[in-house]
Order: structure tokens, then sequence, then C-alpha cells
């Protein structure tokens, strides 16, 4: 009887903890996590290479003469008083580096500076013909030579970026090799002046340009030549710049050849010209 009294119990209990089961609420499955998509940023370091275009277009020499006969000869144009030398060159090469901060990421203002070196390799030869002298017909034959060898700027950067295009303005300072060569001859082609300077000068630049970020699944990556060479980088950006470089001018004393010719000259060479540069940049971490 006792045994029959205990299954009876445990059936009613197994039926009534059942119906409390269906009674409690479902567990409900975890929400999806949500993956925030990364907001792309310019701050960072950065290095790359390009390819430039380089013109001038008013370089010039201007001469006069430092003594009466010397001064005399150019105001009669037995010295021609000034000379164009104006010239352009393509595909120079270059590369450089800089630092950009981005305010704040996607869209917003970006500050920073760029250092950069292009070969120029820019050389401008010219031979005029001045003026007979009195009762003379052969003229006086006079060489020149200005180059540009290479060019380096150091700019401060502003710009604005629309997530992964960026527009900027450049200015800041520039400087170079140049070399400066003058030739004064006799109407025999005898050399009867001379003048040389080759050194570093150094001046200013100012310009801009736009820079895009090349997406990460874009086939234009398959280009990225620092994948091939080992570079890991955040992005692969490809950029057109223009800038105008001053380097100045420069006072070049034309000398006179020993038992050739009497006094001098000053030839005053002016370096300026503009320099459209395009290439791409490997973006490194901020930190």
């Amino acid at each position: 009887m006792i045994k029959k009294l205990l299954l009876a119990s445990a059936a009613t209990a197994l039926v009534v903890g059942s119906a409390h089961a269906a009674d409690l609420p479902r567990r409900a499955e975890p929400p999806p996590v949500f993956t925030p998509i990364p907001v792309f940023t310019w701050t960072g370091f950065y290095a790359g290479l390009h390819s430039a275009y380089t013109f001038t277009d008013r370089q010039r020499v201007n001469t006069i003469g430092n003594t009466a006969a010397t001064a005399a000869n150019v105001a009669a144009g037995r010295r021609v008083p000034a000379v164009l030398t104006t010239t352009d060159g393509i595909a120079n090469i270059g590369g450089g580096f800089g630092y950009n901060y981005q305010f704040t990421p996607g869209s917003g203002f970006v500050i920073g500076f760029a250092a950069d070196w292009t070969w120029t390799d820019l050389t401008k030869n010219r031979f005029v013909l001045g003026a007979p002298f009195p009762g003379t017909v052969a003229p006086n034959p006079a060489s020149y030579r200005q180059s540009l060898d290479w060019l380096g700027t150091l700019n401060g950067k502003v710009g604005y970026a629309f997530d992964r295009f960026m527009v900027y303005g450049l200015g800041g300072f520039a400087y170079g090799n140049v070399f400066y060569d003058v030739n004064f001859y006799t109407p025999g082609n005898a050399l009867q002046f001379a003048g040389r300077y080759d050194d570093l000068e150094t001046g200013f630049s100012y310009g801009g340009g736009v820079e895009w970020a090349i997406p990460t699944d874009s086939f234009l990556n398959r280009f990225a030549i620092g994948s091939l060479l080992g570079i890991k980088s955040e992005a692969v950006t490809l950029k057109a710049e223009y800038l105008h470089y001053d380097l100045g001018s420069r006072n070049v004393l034309v000398a006179a050849i020993p038992n050739v010719g009497t006094g001098s000259y000053t030839a005053r060479f002016r370096t300026e010209g503009s320099i459209v540069r395009a290439g791409l940049n490997y973006k490194f971490s901020a930190y």
C-alpha cells in the first residue's frame, strides 16, 4: 500500500512540474553583433615616388658692364643685355615623405608637411651674336648655360578631405643645385671673358594638389609596386600636384681673360619655374 502511494505521489509531482515548465517563457536568441565599418583617416606618415614635368617661363640672364668700356659695349649691343633661358623637361623622377593629421575621420580638415626631391636635369644653352665693333662686320659671339640639376622642397600642407579624396595647398622652402656659365668671345672666336657659378641656391615654393586613397578591394592595388618589395601599408594613394619654385637671382662676375680682354661684366641669372608631379604614396599607421 505504501509503495503504491509513493508511486502516485511521484507521478503527480512529475505532471505538476511539466505544467509549470510549459508556463515559463522561451529563451530568446542573442541579438546579432553589429560591426561598424571603419572610417578612413588621412592621419599618419607616408612615403612615395613621383614623376614630374618641369618648365620655366621667366628665366633670363641680364648683363651689365662694370667699366666705361664694357658698359658701352652692352649699350651698343655688342654684348647682349638680356638673354632668355627658358626650358622644360619631362619624365623626371623623384620621391618624398611626410605626415598628415586629420582633425575628424571621414571628412574634415587636414594639416601636415611634405618633403620632396626631384631630379630635374634642366639645362639651357644659348649662343648669341652681338653687334660688331664700329668699322667691322664680324659679330661678337657669346654663350650662356643655365642648369638646375635637382630641386628639393619642404612645404607645409593645409587641405580638406572628402573621405578618401583630398584637396590641399602647399607652401614653404625650396632649394636646388644650379650651374651658371658665361663666355664672351672676340669676333675671331677667341675666349675674351668668362664667368661661372656652381652651388646650392635656396628660395621658396607654393602650389597645391589632389590625392585619392585607393580602396583596399580596388584592382588598382595590384599595381602597387611596394607590395612586391615587401612594403606593408594601410593604404596606397595617388596624387597630382603643381608647384611654383623661385630660387632667386645670382650675380656672376664675367672676368677678362689675361692678355685677351680688359675690364669685366656682371651677368645676373634668375632661376624660377614650375613643376607638375604625379605619383603614388604609401600611407602608414599614425602610431
